[in-house]
């Protein structure tokens, strides 16, 4: 049987570890279901630098180094491979993830030290890269859902791997692997709420893969359904994701019972107080089920005691619960007053809307087919169930002007809240990377590897697709917008449209949206 290491890379420096990596950790117990030899060395959570990583790939005769990640994890991975290509020169290095699925020609060109990647969903794929270590032969291109290198370079695409529907069959993810006392557990708490800021030992569920609704700035990489093989007229295959006009999706979840048996083991186990649900989104799994999943959850969460009880001081405050409390993602359109009120009941904390934007132009071009009416609705809705609304919100969006953020800050007023928006961020395998691609290397000098190093989680400012707004103007609004001050962005205003030649009585904007890609 294979000896395998797998390594988490390191993510979001400027914040503590705070999730085990649910892919790697479900890879790992399914490869130690095939009876293989794994390790873990989650770099991301102890961060203690090359040497250690060094000494770990020293630790024993690995054959198979396997890791991946999100697009963001990029250069954490570019160092890691280069270091266990030298340290480990016999080894197999495996790369999956989201990194490699978004781009695998580019990123097998950008790192050489890799001998296979894995395209899409690895449930099925990593193991027979595994069974065909233990038979010592290096026939890639062989396994469906892979791309490697044949013996005079060049890339081979094998195959599409299609993707598991009994999502039941997968085993709970080998978290026994990973640092939970010494590092996860000691960040447990999350800001959200207050149940939340509470928690001291949480873990996290992946209970859904993928989502049907069609934003252009999200990206699914294949287990949604959304990736499709292409081949050109010069007879090479590509990998392709959602475009305009081109959609494709299919809804996998797993049953009540699996997710609240895994809950039920988790708190038996770990005697955990928190869950996250990792899911895209909550609320498009429910609706797909004709509203049948979450209630079922949640009566289950009920059944094996699983909802919290609470302890309260004298005065009535909160002061500890037994039971599980739990948050996740929804949707301000797919949402209702009956789901989220049962939710609360259950032990649901908090709920992260994807607002994006309060300005009806804006939202038009999005995909994500909500309204400022139905996330103001939702708001409220959230509010009146006890669960605290998590407003996400982005700025830079291709048809953003000066109309819609004047939208977002009159809607904050209105609903009494502040967030800092994300900035637009055109990730790999989203629609606008592959209607912005080029404009999106222009900014780079034609380097895309610059961009892709230059990732982040969206808080920080990378590649523009703002056809009104630049870089260095967008971090400016968005403080003004902030700072709620109208005055001087009617000021910039005005000297933008002078600038930008723009006649009196027309609009302020450059967007024209048939000439979005230009």
């Amino acid at each position: 049987m294979a000896k395998v290491l797998f390594i988490n890379p390191v993510v979001r420096e400027e914040d503590v570890p705070r999730h085990v990596p649910y892919g790697i950790a479900l890879l790992a117990a399914i490869a130690m279901d095939k009876g293989h030899l794994v390790q873990v060395y989650d770099a991301n959570a102890w961060r203690l630098g090359e040497d250690t990583l060094r000494e770990v790939l020293a630790a024993d005769d690995w054959q198979v180094v396997a890791l991946g990640g999100m697009t963001t994890t990029y250069g954490s991975i570019k160092s890691i491979v280069s270091v266990a290509r030298e340290v480990c020169p016999a080894a197999v290095i495996v790369l999956g993830g989201g990194i490699l699925t978004s781009l695998p020609k580019d990123m097998m060109g950008f790192l050489p030290e890799v001998d296979v990647g894995v395209i899409g969903e690895a449930f099925e794929t990593f193991p027979d890269i595994l069974s065909m270590v233990d038979e010592g032969r290096r026939d890639w291109s062989s396994i469906p859902g892979t791309i490697s290198r044949t013996a005079d370079g060049k890339l081979a695409m094998a195959p599409q791997r299609g993707l598991i529907h009994d999502l039941d069959s997968l085993p709970y993810p080998a978290w026994d692997l990973f640092p939970l006392e010494e590092v996860y557990f000691k960040n447990s708490e999350m800001v959200f709420s207050a149940e939340g800021m509470m928690a001291k030992r949480r873990l996290d569920i992946n209970a859904s893969y993928g989502c049907s609704l069609v934003c252009r700035y999200c990206y699914h990489l294949g287990i949604a359904g959304d990736m499709r093989y292409e081949t050109a007229a010069d007879g090479s295959v590509e990998v392709a994701f959602d475009k305009p006009g081109t959609y494709t999706r299919t809804i996998r979840y797993h049953s009540p019972e699996y997710i609240v048996k895994m809950a039920r083991h988790m708190r038996d186990k770990y005697d955990l107080d928190y869950i996250l649900f990792l899911d895209e989104n909550l609320m498009t799994m429910d609706q797909y089920s004709g509203r049948t999943w979450l209630k079922e959850i949640c009566r289950l969460w009920h059944e094996n005691g699983l909802a919290p009880e609470y302890q309260r001081d004298v005065e009535g405050n909160v002061v500890s619960w037994t039971g599980v409390h739990w948050s996740g993602t929804s949707h301000a359109t797919l949402c209702t007053p009956e789901i989220l009120k049962i939710m609360r009941q259950a032990g649901c904390a908090h709920l992260v809307y994807g607002y994006e934007s309060f300005a009806p132009h804006v939202l038009k071009t999005v995909g994500k087919g909500s309204t400022p009416k139905t996330n103001i609705r939702s708001f409220f809705w959230t509010l009146e169930a006890g669960i605290r609304p998590v407003p996400n919100q982005i700025i830079g969006f291709p048809a953003e002007d000066f109309e819609s953020i004047r939208a977002n800050m009159r809607a904050w007023d209105d609903l009494g809240m502040l967030v800092k928006p994300h900035f637009a961020t055109p990730y790999p395998g989203s629609e606008w990377f592959t209607v912005y691609r080029a404009s999106i290397e222009r900014q780079y000098g034609g380097d895309l590897e610059a961009f892709i190093l230059d990732l982040g989680d969206a808080s920080k400012i990378s590649a523009v697709i703002s056809h009104n707004f630049n870089a260095v103007e967008l971090i400016g609004l968005r403080e003004l917008m902030l700072a709620r001050d109208t005055r001087k962005l009617d000021e910039y205003e005005a000297l933008w449209r002078r600038v930008h030649n723009i006649p009196d009585g027309s609009p302020s904007t450059l967007y024209i949206e048939d000439k979005a890609a230009e």
